[in-house]
Formats: structure tokens, C-alpha cells, sequence
């Protein structure tokens, strides 16, 4: 009988778990799905209690997999910034606001009405956000102030399953740093920035280390889910950050970042100092093993392709379209497409701007289109890498994602103007989740040590200079300004 851990990722279309032995190799992984809530344009919601059973269906389909396989901790990773309040019973009082809600653009006034949004950078390395967790609280406050009444805990996504999964309600720097209230000099909640707002702190959870055990598993769930009762629950990291980790990007290398091609594009540069972007523009955030990172985020990546694909290709599969469009040529035969079709973040910060599809003709053909799509990702990515390249340069990023091959692949490396690792087995936020979790409960005696067990074959592919792509960028940059200011 060997050891596993298992590591658990609450995603925004559904939840992952896997088990994993201490060498690094996957033993058994199940998924479950969950539905989006859009009840109002800008919004968007989860009911946390489809996270609660997707989560434990999916862990119970592990423990039937693990075949004689002893489970010695259980990890958590999740998407950030959601807001999940609980009242004194420990009951979701509504449901989760998610971290591309775009509602709360009156809050963050507020905020910086009252906190100069330079104060805030220099705290949290980060402006007030409408996506970020604070001004969802103070949205709260003022639109439902009977649910604001019986706030007791407000909780980030992965730290509520932790709640439901131990009974103890705690947090962690990685994803607390998303919140827009974490001091980065300390890690910890920045009293001074919620008394200003009049919040109280203890509506905040303690924030303990990623790779502290936020508790043990109570009775009733291990009963259900075929876990040990009293398993050590590690507390985990945000999803950019547990996937860093999963890949290897620590703060020990600071010359090799991540590039990730969901829903939203990513890009994860670790930085050993707590140095925000003056202006704002890309996210400070804490890493897992005790430094920090930079964070570039593209809102609608391969939410842009998903979004082309079902209005206008629902009958042209992924790889078909992929194959489309490298039937095109660099630049796109002049076709720009902006993906800011949920607003964007970096480096604009501005949930208001939409997305654009200009220069058309009766000559372009669906092949141009479709490569301006992925070629208007690709761009909105290099305006993020150039803030984070003047601060915490990379020389390579570990491309991932479903996005993250194909003709894409090379499009991002020339655009980027950067190397991109794609590794051949990617495993995502829940393997860093389970790699967390053998530290914390001593399998390895650091994250340095744990990442050192496995190494991973990958695709290499080498930038090449296009003068096609620095045209075009330079259009993009303009295209951007002009809608902006029509707007």
C-alpha cells in the first residue's frame, strides 16, 4: 500500500480532483461539471452548493479509484476573487459572486474615494478591481443590506469547501491577495483599508500558509466521500498560483514564467519582492512558496474562440478551426479583432470596453476572421507582458491551457516575442493543489524539495520576428484608443 495525496480544483466550469502518489504520478482523477448563472448582463453567479456536490461526487469517484492506495492529505486550489458570504450557521446566504461579475463599478468608486488608489497599490499591490472580492462586499453592503445583516464570514471559493469540507473557516496569501484587503508587506488583512471602509476584519478569515492544514476532514464527509476521517485538509492556493506550482514557476527561477489559455489568458511571472506595477495595470499577487507574483490577465482568451465558435462556427470543431486559420497568413490579411468581450483587465482595467471586429472586405474569407481572433488574443497578452517585462522580466513561459497549441502556439510565441515551453503531460491547478498538500504534511520538507520529484518532456517553440505582428500590434494599441474614445 502506497501513499497519495489528493488535490481538488473548484474551476469556473466544473471541478477537478485527482490522486497522487509521491512521486509525482497520477493514480486515479475524476471531473463534474456546474452550470454559469448570468441573471443580469455583467453578472455572473454560482450556487455554491453545486460546487459542494460536484466537489464530493468527484471525490468519492477518486476514493473508489485508489485501489488500495492509503490517502494521507487532500489539497485545494480554486478560482479566485468570488465571493461566497456566510451567515452564523454556516449557510451561503446568496450566491457566489465570481471573479468576472463586472457589477461592481459604484463600489470601486467608493473605494477610492476613500482609499487613494496609489495607497492601495503600495498596500496590495493592486487597485480596486470590479472583479476582486471587496467591493462585491460593499456591493453587498449597499443593494442587499438585509443579506449585509447576516453576514458572519465572507469566504473565497476554495476556502468555503475547506469550510464545508473541516468546520474551519481560513484563508491563505495567494488567494487572499486577490480579495483588494491583503497587506503584501505582511500578509495579512489590512486593517487600516477595512476600517477606512467601515468593515469590520473579523468578517475576514484567518490567512494562514498555503501549506498549513486548514483542518481535518469531518465524519459526515468522509462518510460520503469514502475518505479517511480526520484526513489533513492543506490549504492550498489560488488556481494561477497551484498551477504555477504544478509546472514548476517558483520564486527560486525567476527567468521562466507560465502562459495559460483558458477561458481567460494568464500570464504568471514570479517576482521575490512585493513590486506592484505604479499605474496598476497587471496584478501583485502572493505565490505559494513565499514570495510573490505578477499576473497579466486577458478576460475572454479562449472565451473570445468559444464565443466566435458558437455564434458563427457551431458546425466547425476547435481543430478545424485552428486548421482554418492557419490557411490565413500572419496579420490576418488586415483583419483586428479586440477579444474585450467581457471588458478587460490588464492593461486597461476597464470593465466597460467591448470587444471590436474591423477592416473587413469581400475578400476576407472565414480563415482570416478566425486567425484575427486568435491573432487579437495573442495582442491583448503582449499590452500585459510589456508592464510585467519592466518588472519582472522572463525569458521563457510553460504554455498551457486548451489554447495553448496548434497554430495558436506559434502565433503567441512571435507575438510575445517570447519562448513557449508546452509541456506534453499538463496537469493544472489541482496537481499543484497535491503537490501543496505533500508539504504540508511533511511527504517533502519544502516546495523546493517537492518539485524536484518529476520532470516533464515538452514542445519548445522559438520566437521568430514578424514585421506583419509589430504592425499590426501597433494597430491594435490605436484601435483600442479610438473605441474608447467614442465611446
Amino acid at each position: 500500500m502506497s501513499d497519495i495525496v489528493v488535490g481538488l480544483d473548484l474551476g469556473t466550469g466544473g471541478v477537478r480532483a485527482i490522486a497522487v502518489n509521491l512521486q509525482g504520478q497520477i493514480i486515479a482523477q475524476s471531473t463534474r461539471s456546474y452550470p454559469l448563472l448570468t441573471p443580469q448582463p455583467g453578472w455572473t453567479e454560482q450556487n455554491s452548493s453545486d460546487w459542494v456536490e460536484a466537489s464530493l461526487d468527484a471525490l468519492f469517484n477518486i476514493s473508489q479509484q485508489l485501489n488500495g492506495h492509503r490517502p494521507i492529505a487532500l489539497g485545494l486550489s480554486g478560482q479566485m476573487h468570488g465571493m461566497v458570504p456566510i451567515d452564523a450557521q454556516g449557510k451561503a446566504i446568496r450566491p457566489a459572486i465570481l471573479w468576472n461579475d463586472q457589477r461592481t463599478g459604484k463600489a470601486v468608486a467608493e473605494i477610492e474615494a476613500t482609499i487613494p488608489r496609489q495607497e492601495s497599490i503600495q498596500r496590495t499591490g493592486n487597485p480596486a478591481i470590479t472583479g476582486f472580492q471587496l467591493p462585491k462586499l460593499l456591493w453587498l453592503r449597499t443593494e442587499e443590506p438585509q443579506a449585509y445583516a447576516r453576514l458572519w464570514q465572507i469566504l473565497l471559493p476554495k476556502d468555503y469547501l475547506g469550510y464545508v469540507l473541516t468546520g474551519e473557516a481560513v484563508t491563505e496569501p495567494s488567494d487572499a491577495s486577490g480579495v483588494g484587503c491583503l497587506n503584501l508587506a505582511n500578509r495579512q488583512w489590512d486593517r487600516d483599508i477595512l476600517h477606512a471602509l467601515n468593515i469590520n476584519p473579523a468578517l475576514f478569515p484567518p490567512v494562514i500558509e498555503s501549506t498549513a492544514i486548514a483542518g481535518k476532514l469531518k465524519s459526515e464527509i468522509a462518510a460520503r466521500v469514502g475518505l479517511p476521517v480526520g484526513l489533513p485538509v492543506v490549504a492550498g492556493g489560488g488556481d494561477n498560483a497551484a498551477a504555477a506550482i504544478g509546472l514548476g514557476i517558483s520564486s527560486s527561477n525567476l527567468n521562466r514564467g507560465s502562459l495559460s489559455i483558458g477561458t481567460s489568458g494568464v500570464i504568471f511571472a514570479p517576482c521575490d519582492r512585493p513590486i506592484p506595477d505604479p499605474e496598476g495595470r497587471v496584478h501583485l499577487f502572493c505565490h505559494v512558496d513565499g514570495g510573490y507574483h505578477l499576473l497579466g490577465v486577458t478576460l475572454a482568451a479562449g472565451g473570445s474562440l468559444r464565443w466566435y465558435q458558437d455564434t458563427f462556427a457551431s458546425h466547425i470543431s476547435y481543430t478545424d478551426l485552428m486548421d482554418m486559420a492557419e490557411r490565413s497568413q500572419p496579420g490576418a490579411r488586415g483583419i483586428l479583432f479586440l477579444p474585450h468581450l467581457s471588458g478587460e483587465r490588464s492593461p486597461h482595467l476597464d470593465p466597460d470596453s467591448r470587444g471590436a471586429l474591423v477592416n473587413l472586405s469581400l475578400a476576407h474569407t472565414q480563415a482570416d476572421i478566425t486567425r484575427a481572433v486568435l491573432e487579437g488574443v495573442a495582442f491583448s497578452l503582449r499590452e500585459a507582458l510589456e508592464v510585467i517585462s519592466a518588472i519582472a522580466p522572463v525569458e521563457q513561459l510553460l504554455a498551457t491551457g486548451g489554447g495553448a497549441r496548434h497554430i495558436w502556439l506559434r502565433i503567441l510565441a512571435d507575438v510575445l516575442q517570447t519562448e513557449l515551453i508546452a509541456p506534453k503531460a499538463e496537469e493544472g491547478a489541482a496537481y499543484g493543489a497535491a503537490i501543496l498538500a505533500m508539504v504540508g504534511v511533511g511527504a517533502y520538507p519544502n516546495l523546493e524539495a517537492a518539485l524536484k520529484m518529476r520532470s516533464q518532456d515538452s514542445n519548445v517553440v522559438k520566437p521568430q520576428a514578424n514585421p506583419l505582428y509589430e504592425a499590426g500590434f501597433k494597430r491594435y494599441k490605436l484601435l483600442y484608443n479610438t473605441l474608447k474614445a467614442v465611446r
